[in-house]
């Protein structure tokens, strides 16, 4: 059995994961995100592995989830192959609608920012490296990866990751349960589920740590169980599956997701703007730019930093000196005439997350550290400009809108920053 070991630019678990593929019995093939496919036909599953796929850039998994190659991976699930995704790879499968697996793999999901918080206070965001434990969910269903766990059996394995935190609609999360999709959960050493922190280690919706699709054949693991050997159980069940030759039709849930929406964005009564942008090269703004040129889309992109301050007119001047919302050692604030666009072949979108965590987290710390009163929120976004020389701009926003790299619609909120083709 030869299990393809895959590779995007950024990732860096695939010695871990090919070491667990050795352990029980079946062959690992290094396939690297540039290979022909017809080497990706030929092998019998798919191992999808950690790390950081293009440094995160726009969001974690969504830029891998783009290229062309998982084209080929959703043909070989369709066949009943089994494809796991790791960390990284379980965004790669949620942002490629792999997981949950609904018709022609519509997004219905998001693993989003980590939240941890105790007695209504943020502890952290984003990045954490820990060893957790896990176990199966009460009313899970049999998958591909599950015929070596027992109902009993806790799992001690680490996790490392800054977007692990499982995020969807409550009629979504409904038909999972009742599917039994939400195949592991975190728990503590005892086995029971508690939804607070370090228990649940990100904030995950029920504390789910992993989902697969109706089939069973396809599932995004967020903790990484090849790197201990108390991770093998999930390897081994993998190798049983492809043994046994099961090969099952992959059924798309019913959930059918609404359309997302871009209203014009409006400030809230009393707000001043910040935009901020680097002085340096935006890497992000070019990996968004490459990919969609690749898809076809031939734009200019540029991204900013956008902040939206309730507050007295006589703090502002504090809190943008704090340096809390921005080096100006790589960063500048522009005037708010150098925001807008410079000619209508230029569209632009704001971008903020609906759980805005680091908006809450900036004013947490101006009114904990830096004693500066009369805050009354602080909200956190990007600004995409997107330009193209055609005058079907109208037209390029719309697949770029449609691609979902600058916004997941489960966990953002997207506006028309400047409403000039209304």
């Amino acid at each position: 059995m030869r299990i393809a070991i895959m590779q995007f630019p950024g990732s860096n678990c695939e010695r871990e994961t090919a070491l667990a593929v050795k352990r029980v019995g079946m062959e690992p093939v290094e396939f690297l995100w540039n290979e022909g496919r017809e080497k990706l036909n030929a092998l019998d599953g798919y191992i999808i592995v950690g790390g950081f796929s293009y440094e995160d850039r726009s969001r974690a998994g969504i830029i891998a989830a783009l290229d062309p190659v998982m084209q080929e991976v959703k043909l070989q699930s369709e066949k009943g192959k089994p494809v796991l995704g790791i960390c990284n790879g379980a965004q790669i499968l949620v942002e490629t609608g792999l997981v949950p697996g609904l018709e022609n793999h519509k997004t219905a999901m998001v693993l989003a920012e980590n939240k941890r918080m105790a007695h209504g206070k943020i502890l952290g965001t984003g990045y954490y490296n820990s060893w957790v434990y896990l176990r199966l969910s009460d009313h899970y269903q049999r998958n591909a990866f599950t015929k070596h766990l027992k109902p009993a059996d806790i799992l001690h394995v680490p996790v490392a990751h800054a977007e692990g935190r499982f995020v969807m609609t409550p009629a979504l999360l409904q038909e999972i349960e009742h599917q039994g999709l939400h195949v592991l959960q975190y728990c503590d050493a005892e086995g029971r589920i508690i939804d607070h922190f370090p228990v649940n280690p990100n904030g995950s919706l029920h504390n789910i740590a992993a989902i697969s699709n109706k089939a069973g054949n396809v599932m995004a693991l967020m903790p990484h169980p090849e790197r201990t050997p108390n991770g093998d159980a999930i390897f081994q069940s993998m190798r049983d599956y492809i043994q046994e030759g099961r090969l099952l039709s992959a059924t798309p849930l019913d959930y059918y997701p609404r359309p997302s929406e871009t209203p014009v964005y409006k400030s809230k009564p009393g707000a001043h703007e910040c935009v901020v942008e680097l002085i340096i090269t935006d890497n992000q703004a070019l990996t968004v730019q490459h990919t969609l040129s690749q898809l076809g889309i031939p734009v200019t992109v540029k991204r900013q930093v956008h902040w939206e301050i309730v507050a007295d007119e006589s703090r502002l001047a504090q809190i943008k000196k704090s340096g809390v919302l921005y080096n100006d050692r790589k960063e500048v604030e522009l005037a708010s005439l150098t925001v807008r666009p410079a000619s209508a072949h230029t569209v632009a979108y704001l971008v903020r997350p609906k759980d805005d965590l680091l908006g809450q987290q900036k004013q947490q710390t101006l009114n904990d550290h830096f004693s500066i009163s009369g805050i009354q929120a602080i909200s956190h976004g990007i600004l995409w400009h997107f330009t193209c020389k055609n005058a079907m701009i109208a037209d390029l926003a719309k697949q770029v809108l449609q691609t979902n790299i600058i916004f997941n619609p489960y966990a953002h909120d997207c506006y028309q920053y400047h409403p000039f083709l209304s």
